[in-house]
């Protein structure tokens, strides 16, 4: 098999056997970078160099009869909200376009400590607001199922990329469905853990209180391999929790026969495309095939979980964006006369449209007068979008629910109306809210060949049961059915 075709999980049997070498399946996907990223636009920085030495280092560790992890060798790519010690971390904004920073985020330190080979740094939408990878100051990154559409976002850079075999997997950052919506665009797999899972150390903050970092693979199990690697406590992230039991690919194999399954009415109405409900109404049959029971549910608060989200994101935007003031590190405008002028040409010239729209709805929710009205009633909507999961998922092992309303859109389509953009994210805010893990897979496709995506909601870390549903799912071909 073609090596950039093949899975993590494969790829490192085929190490471990020695035969092929982590220096061959770098450059095999060095060279389909070279082939490839000219159209797709995955990469914002490819680190040639970094990677054959990496590879190198686990050649010689497998050579000399040490016990590795099964991911020493295996090539990654970054979001390029990641930080990276010596390799520029851009957050695709001009505002960091020169960036280096003096440390490395835990999520990729733990992955280097395994031995993964870092490929590069990946294209996102700006400081990861957007759902299309059209914000990058840098490029438009394409959708490899279709170049003519998104590949999704704020990941777009990280699906796109394991989706044209440019990285054998990668980390995104997903703050209100920002790794789950690009997988499903892309039909890849992709997992948003438990907030306080996986160490936020080093990841540039959008908005902390909802930000978690996570796998993009192709299939679940490789997803499961990568999680095992980056998640639990961090001393450097007074978030991270304490994991008892993080090997998630351990039981994945047992499936799903005895389990209960969610169906929330909200997310399969109006607004959802006839094409992903009939997805996900099959994929609900094909569980109920294997074993499981789907009941039907309602989860009222979901209908006030959007505009919640976009107040208390904007909110936590515009406070993390404040240290971006042309002083301390970044860009910096050559036009002007004292400090207020400074500020202002600075993050006039630097920040693009869609951030300067969120650090404006953020600043005013947060405003005198106006913070009751908007950013209080926000917090008081999270605690019963919180409490509509807790009393579904009292009852029941998961939910599933379709990611996005659509399936890939052109380019372009949709940047002149950011409301109907933001109408994007209805199924996938609300987990970011209450803080639950859910994981993104392939269920089908839209009469257009376009991937339909499903996700699978569990408990506060409950990674492992999703994992177990996700690959009973994908192994006897559900997403086919």
């Amino acid at each position: 098999m073609e090596i950039t075709k093949m899975s993590v999980q494969e790829l490192a049997s085929a190490l471990k056997a020695g035969q092929i070498s982590s220096r061959e399946a770098t450059e095999a996907y060095l060279s389909a970078i070279a082939a490839k990223d000219g159209d797709v636009k995955a990469y914002i920085t490819v680190t040639d160099e970094i990677a054959r030495k990496s590879a190198d280092a686990a050649d010689a560790a497998r050579r000399s009869g040490a016990d590795v992890s099964p991911l020493a060798g295996i090539p990654v790519a970054y979001k390029d909200n990641l930080c990276t010690a010596g390799v520029k971390t851009t957050c695709a904004s001009k505002m960091l376009a020169d960036f280096v920073p003096p440390y490395t985020a835990t999520a990729v330190d733990r992955l280097s400590g395994a031995g993964a080979v870092m490929l590069g740094k990946l294209n996102m939408d700006e400081f990861a607001m957007g759902s299309s990878t059209e914000n990058s100051a840098f490029q438009t990154t394409r959708n490899p199922v279709d170049l003519t559409r998104v590949p999704g976002g704020s990941s777009g850079g990280s699906a796109a990329a394991v989706a044209a075999g440019e990285c054998a997997f990668a980390l995104g950052s997903d703050t209100g469905g920002s790794i789950r919506q690009p997988a499903a665009f892309c039909g890849v797999v992709g997992m948003k853990p438990t907030y306080g899972a996986v160490s936020r150390y080093g990841l540039v903050a959008f908005a902390s209180s909802l930000d978690q970092i996570g796998p993009m693979t192709r299939t679940v199990y490789d997803n499961a391999l990568v999680l095992e690697a980056i998640a639990g406590r961090d001393a450097k992230d007074a978030t991270s929790m304490e994991i008892s039991d993080s090997r998630y690919t351990r039981d994945i194999e047992r499936g799903v026969r005895g389990m209960k399954i969610a169906l929330p009415m909200e997310f399969m109405g109006a607004g959802i495309d006839k094409s992903v409900r009939q997805c996900v109404e099959k994929a609900a049959h094909h569980f109920e095939a294997l074993g499981a029971t789907v009941i039907d549910v309602s989860m009222p608060a979901m209908k006030h979980a959007l505009p919640a989200y976009y107040v208390m994101s904007s909110a936590e935007a515009s406070s993390n964006l404040a240290r971006f003031d042309g002083i301390r590190y970044g860009y910096r405008t050559e036009d002007y006369e004292d400090i207020t002028s400074l500020y202002k040409n600075t993050r006039s010239e630097a920040f693009g449209p869609e951030v300067k729209r969120r650090i404006m709805l953020g600043t005013f929710a947060l405003s005198a007068g106006y913070y009751d009205a908007y950013y209080k009633k926000a917090l008081k909507v999270r605690t019963l979008v919180k409490q509509d999961y807790e009393r579904v998922l009292e009852k029941c092992d998961m939910i599933l629910s379709p990611v996005a309303p659509t399936t890939a859109y052109r380019i372009g389509e949709k940047t002149s109306d950011p409301l109907t953009m933001y109408m994007g994210d209805i199924c996938t805010v609300p987990v970011n809210i209450a803080g639950v893990p859910a994981l993104s897979l392939p269920c089908g496709a839209d009469e257009d060949g376009l991937p339909v995506g499903m996700q699978l909601i569990g408990r506060m870390f409950g990674e492992a049961t999703l994992y177990r549903a996700g690959y009973a799912f994908e192994i006897s071909g559900g997403a086919r059915a």
